[in-house]
């Protein structure tokens, strides 16, 4: 569904434009075919999962209004986000930069072996 460059956009506009409300500094912002990667900041009265709820609710209600039909006939049961997130930390063992050049390249990389084609095989 993140393959419909409009959704991948306004997603990806959503998510900035939210994150001065909570303080939050994007630092990279990637979409891949069915899922986000998101490097930020945020002040320590958020929790991890509180960033991540909030994301998900602002960012289904803006597509659902935005584009429903384009939407909804990618879900399974009227849910835009799955219950699951994964969530890391900038430590000893990866840099901030590291971490910074790994969400940038995400598209990029899928691209290269072939994953959002349509013509080669995928349902994209």
């Amino acid at each position: 569904m993140l393959t419909d460059p409009k959704i991948d956009k306004e997603l990806k506009d959503t998510i900035r434009n939210m994150a001065p409300f909570h303080e939050w500094k994007i630092e990279e912002l990637e979409t891949d075919r069915d899922h986000i990667h998101i490097f930020l900041s945020a002040p320590p009265r958020y929790s991890p999962s509180e960033v991540v709820k909030l994301i998900k609710t602002w960012t289904e209600k803006r597509l659902f209004s935005k584009y429903p039909k384009e939407v909804k006939k990618y879900l399974w049961g009227e849910r835009f986000w799955c219950r699951g997130f994964y969530v890391s930390t900038v430590g000893d063992r990866t840099t901030k930069d590291e971490i910074a050049k790994y969400v940038r390249e995400q598209k990029k990389y899928w691209n290269q072996i072939g994953l959002f084609e349509k013509d080669k095989g995928g349902d994209t």
